[in-house]
């Protein structure tokens, strides 16, 4: 049953990121959803255990920290596009160690795509007690490092470990 779910969870995915709705690409994505989700479907149903409410909660935590880090993405292209545009081109890139606490599997792929996603930075190692981080400047690298974005993640997905 979590298979088929992911199955369409993917599915729909396909149909509105492609907004293409012929047979052809309809079907491709119909047998890449299914291809997929045979890799996957344990990544979106780890605690099957879990009771449906906390479930719910967790599926509403987890949509407050895609807004929040849609947020981060406008803020940090703003950013971004000041360093740029400044003929002094003020950056310091440095590569970080930035400690994490967080266990799970999929909170360390949340963090590590959070930041990859988040202009001025890029993930390049990931390592049980930290991540190693390409930062283009140093208020991206201090925003890093006050933790906001870690803490965010195990709110939604480190509950009930």
């Amino acid at each position: 049953m979590l298979y088929l779910t992911t199955v369409v969870i993917l599915f729909i995915l396909w149909i509105v990121m492609s907004g293409i709705f012929d047979a052809f690409h309809l079907t491709i994505g119909v047998l890449m959803s299914f291809f997929i989700a045979h890799f996957s479907w344990d990544l979106l149903f780890q605690n099957t255990k879990m009771p449906l409410s906390e479930r719910v909660g967790e599926f509403f935590r987890f949509l407050n920290y895609v807004f929040w880090l849609i947020y981060q993405i406008i803020l940090a292209n703003l950013h971004v596009a000041r360093l740029v545009l400044d003929p002094k081109l003020p950056i310091n890139p440095k590569i970080i160690r930035v400690p994490t606490k967080l266990t799970k599997d999929i909170s360390f792929v949340a963090y590590a795509n959070s930041i990859t996603l988040t202009p001025g930075t890029i993930t390049i190692g990931v390592e049980r007690d930290h991540l190693l981080v390409h930062a283009i400047d140093d208020r991206v690298a201090d925003d890093l490092f006050s933790g906001a974005m870690e803490r965010r993640i195990a709110r939604v997905f480190e509950v009930g470990k």
